[in-house]
């Protein structure tokens, strides 16, 4: 059954990576067999029993060692089976790979009562420390990835019978991580991936950059040269602000293997964001061009994120380099995909701000490769280089002296504007001026009921004006503005993406009931 599960795993995983519907056939068949492998070693039960243990997992009492490792193997392959199925477009597939979700963490959950249950010395045996490894992968990734998820969606989650715990999803995987099974190093990469991307791109913290480097040495030591220990090696260097360093990191890590392709466009992704922060649009320009041409992760993001930063060459550059920009922006609709019937919320945004180029007038992009900075985040990266926020910044100021000059205004330009003040009002903060960068905000809300198209910059400064009062140590301001974005402000672009920050900020300040003074009842 781990061979099973091993092989179906690895085969997922390139399907992931891919998303080539071969890979993805290969997968789903393969899962489908371990599955069918599992099932012969569960324990054997009758038919209302089957029913019930769809919904609640099979019962936990006396299972033998082989049939307790069965129901861990099969909630794994389960729970893959069902990532893969969300794959699919059809709401169908939707609804079957959130059922499947259930039941494998059902089985997670009877897992964990069984390891509670099992008594001292069948403990000592040699398969108990992969049996303990397993629930702890299980039950951490679950609790840590419905802790990400915003509260009126969580409540739902836990009436479905899941929990999240952030604290303890954090707990059971760095006991997983220590525990030399056979799992500890998918623990220790579900860590890395929330310590190095998940916080950061959803900006819900910094990540825990010290626990990152301590999970990853022992590994590092092993394995120096494996591109993975070289890839998050780069990444950390990243978050740091070390792109130089980062970015030989990157390449090291494409030079050491060839075999799996879609490990050297994570690393293209990386070293076009670590050359955009740097505004060496050329270097950026070539990584973009190589996803645009390999990779099939978001197509439209890929083409939209490589017209941005050719927006930022002078013309004659982008003449040079033999591409039309205008073209571009226009091929990123077509691109678009649907999952379960919905637009991806990136994709999305990109189309909108690509209908700009639809018409046979094209209104150009003001900074487009810098607000594509500030969708992923990269503005908390780039901000512990204060000496590239400053060159930003003076990019910023620059193009907003060009936006006052301009003598035959679009139907675009406060949009533009606003656009503008927002990244100004960013670099400004994260250069701690904190005053301009309240007016840059300030400026950017007022202008609220004369913005035409950019939906999404009034909630999305209100929450970073949240995060301004909140550096000044002025709690109880920042929640209510944070706040105000929640309540007030609906149907605009990367909302859930908003939603998810705001619920991450306002948990590290406390609710908004707490932080008041309470209400008098007059006499």
């Amino acid at each position: 059954m781990y061979h099973a599960m091993g092989y179906s795993s690895i085969l997922m995983m390139q399907a992931a990576m891919t998303f080539d519907p071969k890979d993805m056939d290969a997968a789903m068949t393969a899962l489908r067999e371990a599955l069918h492998t599992c099932q012969r070693f569960r324990k054997k039960t009758g038919l209302m029993e089957s029913l019930a243990n769809l919904w609640h997992g099979q019962a936990d009492d006396n299972l033998t060692e082989e049939q307790m490792h069965a129901e861990l193997c099969y909630a794994d392959v389960m729970m893959q089976k069902a990532a893969l199925t969300f794959l699919d477009e059809s709401i169908i597939s939707f609804i079957k790979g959130g059922m499947g979700m259930r039941h494998s963490y059902m089985i997670y959950k009877n897992c964990q009562a069984m390891e509670n249950s099992i008594k001292e010395e069948d403990k000592q045996r040699r398969t108990h420390v992969h049996f303990r490894g397993g629930v702890s992968m299980g039950i951490g990734s679950f609790n840590l990835m419905l802790s990400l998820l915003p509260s009126r969606v969580l409540r739902l989650m836990e009436f479905l019978g899941f929990s999240g715990d952030r604290e303890l999803g954090l707990q059971e995987l760095r006991e997983g991580a220590a525990s030399n099974s056979l799992r500890s190093i998918l623990s220790t990469m579900t860590l890395l991936m929330f310590h190095l991307y998940t916080t950061v791109i959803l900006g819900i913290g910094d990540g825990n950059l010290t626990e990152a480097e301590a999970l990853l040495k022992p590994y590092n030591e092993r394995f120096p040269n494996g591109a993975l220990m070289l890839f998050y090696t780069a990444r950390i260097a990243v978050l740091k602000g070390n792109f130089t360093f980062a970015q030989e990191k990157f390449l090291a890590c494409i030079a050491t293997q060839e075999e799996w392709r879609q490990i050297h466009h994570l690393c293209y992704w990386e070293l076009m964001w670590t050359y955009s922060f740097e505004q060496n649009w050329i270097e950026a320009y070539r990584y973009a061009n190589l996803l645009c041409k390999e990779n099939k992760w978001s197509q439209a993001t890929y083409a939209f994120q490589k017209a941005a930063i050719l927006s930022m060459l002078p013309e004659e550059e982008v003449t040079k380099l033999g591409e039309n920009v205008v073209a571009l922006f226009r091929q990123v609709e077509g691109l678009r995909l649907r999952i379960a019937g919905k637009s991806i919320p990136t994709e999305k945004f990109a189309a909108k701000k690509a209908q700009r180029y639809s018409s046979p007038n094209p209104v150009k992009l003001v900074v487009p490769a810098l607000e594509m900075m500030y969708v992923w985040n990269g503005f908390a990266v780039v901000g512990k280089r204060p000496d590239l926020t400053e060159s930003i910044l003076f990019t910023l100021e620059k193009a907003e002296e060009q936006l006052g000059n301009d003598s035959a205004p679009s139907e675009y330009h406060l949009d533009d504007c606003c656009v503008i003040q927002l990244l100004k009002g960013l670099c400004l903060r994260e250069l701690g001026r904190l005053v301009q960068a309240e007016t840059c905000f300030k400026q950017v809300i007022s202008s609220e009921n004369n913005i035409k198209h950019d939906n999404y910059l009034v909630p999305y400064t209100m929450y970073e004006l949240g995060l301004l009062h909140k550096q000044r140590g002025d709690i109880n301001k920042a929640i209510t503005v944070i706040e105000n974005a929640k309540m007030n402000y609906k149907n605009y672009s990367m909302e859930s993406r908003l939603h998810f920050r705001i619920h991450a900020a306002l948990n590290t300040m406390g609710s908004f009931e707490a932080k008041l003074p309470p209400s008098r009842t007059p006499a």
